[in-house]
């Protein structure tokens, strides 16, 4: 089995936000799964201090990896390119960029070329989120696509086809009660009303391209040195009505947050 861990100059220095814009662990409307929460307004992307950083790793990763990064099944293809639409949409309205029919010049500086044809390839190279396509199959949502850069210990590949028992396999937490209650969750979903929860772990490591597949174990932190967060938004599209599952993945300094904060953290995640 080929080793997906980046190694060398792939991320070789910390891409860290300053802070966390949530402490999941704290809010008690966050704490306890699924801590689902309505975005407010066209909120479901966001651009942030660690951008252009972040983004440069998107770009090695995508060029380097695509086949790792990167993966759409036929049936998926209608709704990738409905959230090509949906997302230069946002960019057009979004603050540093500036697009025209064929490019999009990033906050970075950067140009990528517009290329329906590769629809999440190429937002890939333009947002920070991750982006992942959930498409109804029966009674469960299925994986139809993604673009997947800063994985926490998964791999889209062994994901791609399954649904989402199937994803969070083997995720001791997520039980058959969880899944008809996800199931149904995300039958709710209204095109005009987004969603949104947030995760949290630790790590002793800073790396954001962390693919595992079933059966391999990250290793257990023993400093807590940094805090690793995906803020996840679920998102309809309105014609195809998959669901977008977006994730934003923050790392910080566990300093950055006080001591008991970091106290009840650590407790919240044994």
């Amino acid at each position: 089995m080929p080793n997906l861990m980046p190694t060398g100059p792939m991320q070789n220095a910390p891409i860290l936000q300053d802070r966390l814009p949530h402490l999941p662990w704290i809010d008690p409307r966050t704490r306890r799964l699924p801590g689902i929460l309505p975005v407010e307004g066209p909120d479901w992307l966001r651009i942030d201090e660690a951008y252009g950083a972040q983004m440069a790793l998107r770009d090695r990763l995508i060029a380097s990896r695509p086949d790792v990064v990167h993966a759409l099944l036929p049936q998926a293809r209608p709704a990738a390119e409905e959230l090509y639409a949906a997302t230069l949409d946002w960019l057009r309205q979004a603050p540093g960029f500036h697009l025209t029919p064929t490019s999009a010049t990033r906050p970075d500086g950067v140009t990528v070329p517009l290329d329906p044809a590769q629809p999440l390839m190429t937002l890939g190279r333009l947002v920070q989120e991750d982006l992942c396509l959930m498409e109804r199959e029966g009674d469960e949502y299925a994986l139809t696509g993604a673009i997947l850069c800063f994985p926490a210990s998964w791999s889209l590949g062994q994901k791609l086809g399954r649904p989402l028992t199937g994803i969070h396999d083997p995720v001791p937490i997520y039980d058959a009660e969880l899944a008809r209650r996800v199931a149904r969750l995300f039958d709710a979903i209204r095109p005009e009303q987004p969603l949104w929860r947030m995760n949290y772990l630790t790590y002793d490591d800073f790396v954001l391209h962390q693919p595992r597949r079933e059966g391999e174990r990250r290793p257990q932190p023993q400093g807590h040195v940094f805090i690793r967060c995906e803020r996840q938004c679920l998102l309809r599209l309105p014609v195809t009505r998959a669901v977008v599952f977006t994730i934003h993945t923050y790392v910080v300094d566990a300093a950055s947050v006080t001591a008991d904060e970091l106290a009840a953290l650590r407790e919240a995640v044994h």
